[in-house]
């Protein structure tokens, strides 16, 4: 019986890159531009990550101002801010890890995919991925981390109804955004300490692990499987 490939799906912000400066200095833009006052810096942090629709509301926006306030952010955004982004240390390593094991490696992020593309092509980044997955930009469209990873599991040829397959499927990212995604999908999450939300959070939302640097995914990745065969 052949073995099942393993599909890692990562995340993009607060797992492969620390996109606080150009993500936190565009909502200012945005906020002001628009008339509202700007949050601190940790209700901001906050707000990286999930889809703008479900962190605007949070801090006053109106739904019906949630497209205006969102095509402010992407003036500043789109020319300036999606380079205001440092990788993390270990994440090439990571990555090299994820492939000499065997593994395809796919992203899967709530960010809009042709942003998200531009960012890991500034990385140089884009040989190690089999699928580059991200958001629409239309509310409405393919907004929540729960749509990407269906949708890069579907590219993935991995059916919802084959359950060997779904438990070599497994998501790695920061928020319990991410978890609640890889769980609407019947996968597991490993959480990643460094990035943008807390290892409380994502042991709340049920991952399975959460590890504190690049270093330790593959080995994570490898638990996981192990911990499902057994």
């Amino acid at each position: 019986m052949n073995t099942p490939t393993t599909h890692v799906l990562l995340d993009l912000d607060g797992t492969i890159s620390d996109s606080e400066a150009g993500i936190g200095r565009s909502l200012v833009h945005a906020f002001t531009e628009c008339g509202y006052d700007v949050p601190d810096r940790e209700t901001i942090r906050s707000m990286i990550g999930p889809p703008f629709e479900v962190s605007f509301p949070k801090v006053g926006i109106h739904v019906d101002d949630i497209e205006r306030v969102i095509a402010a952010y992407r003036v500043r955004y789109e020319d300036v801010g999606l380079f205001e982004n440092e990788m993390y240390e270990g994440v090439p390593e990571m990555m090299e890890a994820l492939r000499s094991a065997g593994h395809t490696i796919s992203l899967a992020t709530a960010k809009p995919q042709d942003t998200a593309i531009r960012i890991v092509e500034h990385f140089g980044l884009t040989h190690f991925f089999a699928r580059q997955v991200g958001a629409t930009h239309e509310i409405g469209g393919r907004r929540t981390k729960g749509e990407v990873i269906t949708h890069a599991m579907h590219l993935l040829g991995v059916s919802p109804h084959d359950r060997i397959a779904l438990d070599h499927v497994i998501m790695v990212g920061d928020r319990d955004h991410d978890v609640e995604g890889a769980h609407l999908n019947a996968v597991d999450c490993i959480g990643v300490s460094w990035g943008f939300g807390s290892r409380d959070e994502l042991i709340d939302a049920g991952a399975v692990t959460v590890v504190d640097h690049p270093g330790e995914v593959a080995g994570a990745v490898a638990a996981a499987y192990r911990s499902h065969e057994t």
